[in-house]
């Protein structure tokens, strides 16, 4: 078996404003939809190693949720410490935007306790749920010390906090270097305006870092990428070649797409990232890759939180 070691964090959820009809709703969120969704769309001989600390106020809980991931490795556990884990009160203003409140928060990987665990991986996804998995030392230090395939979306990067914990977009720190560490990294269309007014400008840039394919999410209009026809990304690699650069939007197929009064966009970024790392790894070019990932986070819209997700996607009964 082929392994993918998963970084990212266990967030129990508050969400309130999902549905008018009904009061807030609390489930486990954050990495929690990419896990299901890796489970769902994993190839046959793949299987999840998680990289994911949890606090032990919810540690019993999340490790419950954790038997439930069927490609889970033999044996998986998430890392259990001392802190309180991430809580995020969600409360959503319209279908897509939302603000958002962290209280908690588990400690970042150091380089030292991350390089033993992803020595005998075959592939990593990063998901920066939080925007404190790692600092940018330390994923420098995965870059070097890790020479195979590393899929990220740096979503919560673009995310400070005030001092009651309310998140606040920000723009990236050095995208550079950031960039430099990643073979394949994702960003939604919010956090690609940070960046500049040029979106072809900014995936030049991306792609001179060291990266070897953007995608930027758009929502219920798919997703564009940007890339170097020459570069396969089945395999990790050096980036930064110059030479053209392709694009394209894949959209989202009208068949799949969720009547907006009764969709629930949470995870949907997570879910679509999981699916588009699965198949690259599998061997799919990019546009199919997005393909299949627009489909998933699309079906995503038709399920609420995490717990039975992986069944959902598959298009079976789920119990939610």
């Amino acid at each position: 078996m082929k392994r993918i070691g998963v970084v990212g964090t266990m967030v129990w959820d508050t969400i309130h404003g999902r549905d008018p009809a009904r009061g807030p709703v609390e489930e486990w969120g954050g990495i929690a939809y990419a896990l299901a969704a890796l489970d769902a769309t994993l190839g046959a001989d793949w299987e999840i190693v998680p990289l994911i600390k949890v606090g032990r106020d919810l540690a019993p809980r999340a490790n419950a949720f954790l038997r439930g991931v069927g490609r889970a490795a033999p044996g998986a556990r998430f890392i259990e410490v001392a802190e309180p884990n991430n809580r995020v009160t969600l409360r959503y203003l319209d279908t897509e935007r939302r603000c958002e409140q962290l209280v908690g928060g588990v400690p970042a990987w150091t380089w030292g306790e991350l390089g033993p665990m992803v020595a005998d991986l075959d592939a990593l996804y990063v998901n920066f749920i939080s925007g404190y998995e790692m600092s940018v030392e330390t994923a420098r230090m995965l870059r070097v010390g890790f020479p195979r395939l590393i899929y990220a979306d740096l979503h919560s990067l673009f995310l400070g906090a005030g001092a009651d914990g309310m998140r606040v977009p920000q723009a990236l720190p050095d995208p550079p270097a950031w960039f430099g560490c990643f073979d394949v990294v994702q960003l939604n269309e919010q956090e690609m305006a940070y960046l500049g007014d040029d979106p072809l400008a900014a995936a030049a840039g991306a792609l001179a870092g060291g990266c070897r394919a953007l995608i930027v999410t758009l929502g219920a209009r798919g997703a564009v990428y940007f890339a170097r026809p020459s570069e396969g990304l089945k395999t990790g690699g050096t980036g930064g070649g110059g030479g053209p650069i392709e694009s394209a939007r894949i959209p989202v197929d009208p068949a799949d797409q969720a009547p907006v009064t009764t969709g629930d966009p949470t995870g949907c970024g997570d879910v679509f990232g999981a699916a588009a790392c699965a198949a690259i790894i599998d061997g799919a070019d990019l546009p199919a890759a997005l393909r299949g990932a627009t489909r998933i986070a699309a079906r995503n819209v038709t399920h609420r939180g995490a717990t039975g997700l992986r069944d959902h996607l598959l298009g079976r009964l789920a119990h939610a």
